[in-house]
């Protein structure tokens, strides 16, 4: 499990970094609470999170937005790359 998300009243682990930047988009509603926050943790280290201080969520570290963008785009063609070799 390489990334975990942490909300109010959730916790889960995802080894796909999609996976759980989707699960945290899909749970920033519940952040209703000016000191709440919507975390996801890379090997236990903060890379995003959403609170109510800011307008857009926030990534944290040197380098850390281009790493997982990257990351993304990779997982993106895998899935498109599986959807393919299923349909056909």
């Amino acid at each position: 499990m390489a990334f975990k998300v942490a909300a109010p009243n959730f916790e889960q682990g995802f080894e796909r970094w999609i996976d759980a930047l989707e699960t945290a988009k899909s749970l920033i509603p519940t952040c209703k609470g000016l000191f709440q926050q919507v975390k996801i943790l890379e090997n236990e280290k903060l890379v995003w999170a959403y609170d109510r201080f800011h307008r857009y969520p926030q990534f944290f570290g040197a380098g850390t937005y281009k790493r997982l963008a990257h990351r993304f785009l990779i997982e993106s063609a895998e899935d498109e790359a599986e959807t393919s070799q299923s349909e056909a």
